[in-house]
């Protein structure tokens, strides 16, 4: 745990630093351009208001559907195919996705929109291949094979989308 987020927070400062270093490079004048940030901003705050809304519902669709007796906070021990969870097997990752893109536009940094954070995407993929997978198949054995032979990892059609953006009744108790 403590690993990942130190390699979420690496990403996030590395990629505004190195955004603005690139920038100055590619984009010597972008920072003086204040409707660029304004958009820019406007567009962020969207991405992350939609970040929250994905996180929120797939963290309650774990907590809902992933909990058999008493566990510690954020824990599973089932393996959860309703929700969105039947139309992919990683809706929370496909919403951590727009993390970065979302410090990009808030940032204002051209080169961190266009470059890094889509390397930074690729690189949440790899470690999903590396570090996600080989995981649930450690806790979930032949269920978990089974399930990624069913269910895509990402689905970006609109019925999917529709159930990944569908409110989530948190859960009582």
């Amino acid at each position: 745990m403590i690993f990942r987020l130190t390699v979420w927070i690496l990403m996030l400062f590395g990629g505004i630093i190195g955004g603005y270093y690139l920038d100055g490079l590619l984009f010597p004048n972008i920072h003086s351009n204040i409707f660029f940030h304004i958009i820019s901003f406007i567009i962020g705050v969207f991405i992350m208001l939609l970040l929250i809304r994905i996180s929120k519902n797939t963290g309650r669709t774990l907590a809902k559907y992933g909990r058999k007796g008493e566990l510690k906070r954020m824990e599973t021990n089932v393996l959860v195919k309703e929700g969105i969870y039947k139309y992919m097997r990683h809706p929370m990752h496909l919403g951590l996705f727009l993390f970065p893109v979302a410090f990009a536009f808030l940032s204002g940094s051209p080169a961190f929109i266009l470059i890094i954070s889509p390397v930074e995407i690729i690189f949440m993929l790899i470690m999903i291949k590396l570090l996600e997978e080989p995981e649930a198949i450690g806790k979930f054995g032949d269920e978990y094979r089974e399930y990624m032979k069913q269910v895509p990892g990402f689905c970006l059609k609109i019925k999917c989308l529709k159930e990944l953006l569908k409110s989530v009744p948190k859960e009582r108790g």
